[in-house]
């Protein structure tokens, strides 16, 4: 659940990094490896006369209000989802399918509500990494996930077993993580931007809300469907559900690797259709695309294999391991097709094709979840892994054919494919 509240997150805050990159080359910061002569004109030189070291440290921050306007959305959409959260567990659960008398229902709720107050933090420091990546900054983002994964492991032990919390500890656990990411990220981000606008005036929510509105319907489509489907292995029972979660972790764990491929394929887009770069824009596309595809091939072995070999690392219980087996061949051969459908979000969003990503997911959700309930109640827990296979592959299919047919941002394609034929 926590896998698929991450991933809504991030869909609702992605275009921050592509309107930071818009705004960049509005000013003139445009990207060094442009060889377009129609660049944005570059900032004037720095007075070299200048000797107040504060002086040019001023110089190096930057004033972009699409920054502050991000932080502050996503700190406000974090305290909502955070009271959310907390007052209402208890009813999500029981959406999911966890009764009132099953043994899951009390520590599901402690770390539900636990969990929820990480959530400002969360948005928050997702906002932040919008805005590194805009300025094509990803060791940061990384230097500060990593510290925070760590802080994570190293808590976890200590609070579940030395301390006894159980859940409860490994819940305050990621929380205080979460929180140690968010400060990094605001302490490095505070030495490149001015993160106060000079007026409140300034704060670009108008265009925020523009593209977010299509970004929420995208994300209730996606974790809809994700959620239905833990929703129907939970109405199987303990053990089925069990199996469902390692399964669903390691399925969406290792293909969120791609969301590197995914975030370089966007930010560098961004710049190059701002630019009007449309050969940059074809090479970039297209070598993401193969990337993923190689990696999807990859993940698909190793996925298979380790869960093969290695399922008695997540469970002792026999049944838990017979039904892992079971959703193997599903997690291992979908792979290449759930990396395609990651990068092809970062190729989208970096076409700011927004409208299409949120329309095309929204019927692409709703075959799925026909397929989700049909499947799961003739089939069982197989039935959902065959829905959740046509769920990706739809994604997949809808997420290239703007590119294959030429259209919305990919409108230049039509001219190349008639020139070259003629």
């Amino acid at each position: 659940m926590e896998k698929m509240k991450e991933e809504a997150n991030k869909a609702n805050l992605v275009h921050a990094e592509t309107i930071l990159v818009q705004d960049s080359l509005e000013k003139g910061i445009s990207s060094p490896t442009s060889n377009d002569t129609n660049q944005p004109q570059q900032p004037p030189a720095p007075d070299t006369k200048s000797n107040s070291g504060n002086k040019s440290n001023k110089k190096e921050k930057r004033t972009i209000r699409t920054a502050s306007t991000a932080m502050i959305l996503g700190l406000i959409l974090g305290l909502v989802q955070a009271i959310f959260l907390i007052f209402s567990s208890k009813l999500l659960l029981g959406v999911m399918g966890v009764k009132p008398n099953s043994p899951m229902l009390s520590p599901a709720h402690k770390y539900l509500s636990i969990r929820a107050l990480g959530a400002p933090a969360l948005l928050l420091s997702l906002a932040m990494q919008g805005i590194f990546r805009g300025f094509k900054d990803t060791k940061t983002p990384l230097f500060a996930t990593v510290v925070a994964d760590v802080i994570n492991i190293v808590l976890d032990p200590i609070f579940i077993f030395v301390l006894r919390l159980g859940i409860i500890g490994a819940a305050i656990a990621h929380v205080i993580s979460q929180y140690f990411m968010t400060l990094i990220l605001f302490v490095f981000l505070a030495k490149k931007v001015n993160l106060i606008p000079p007026n409140f005036g300034d704060l670009q929510f108008g265009r925020f809300l523009k593209n977010g509105l299509l970004l929420l319907a995208r994300t209730i489509a996606v974790t809809f469907c994700q959620t239905l489907a833990a929703a129907m292995a939970a109405r199987l029972g303990t053990t089925p559900m069990a199996a469902f979660q390692i399964c669903l972790q390691v399925w969406l764990t290792s293909s969120l690797l791609n969301d590197g491929l995914a975030v370089a394929g966007q930010a560098i887009l961004a710049c190059s259709f701002a630019e009007k770069d449309y050969n940059k824009v074809t090479a970039v596309a297209s070598r993401v695309l193969q990337m993923g595809f190689v990696l999807g091939l990859g993940l698909s072995v190793f996925v298979g294999l380790g869960l093969y070999f290695g399922a008695g690392v997540f469970s002792k219980d026999p049944a838990v391991i017979h039904l892992m087996a079971i959703g193997i061949p599903f997690i291992a051969a979908t792979q290449p097709i759930n990396s395609l459908a990651f990068v092809l979000d970062g190729v989208n969003f970096g076409a700011s094709d927004f409208a299409y990503t949120a329309y095309s997911m929204v019927g692409v959700a709703a075959i799925s979840i026909a397929a989700v309930i049909y499947m799961a109640k003739t089939n069982g827990f197989i039935g959902i892994w065959i829905a959740l296979t046509i769920y990706m592959a739809l994604r997949a299919i809808t997420g290239i054919a703007r590119m294959a047919t030429g259209t919305g941002p990919w409108r230049f394609l039509r001219g190349r494919s008639s020139s070259s034929s003629s």
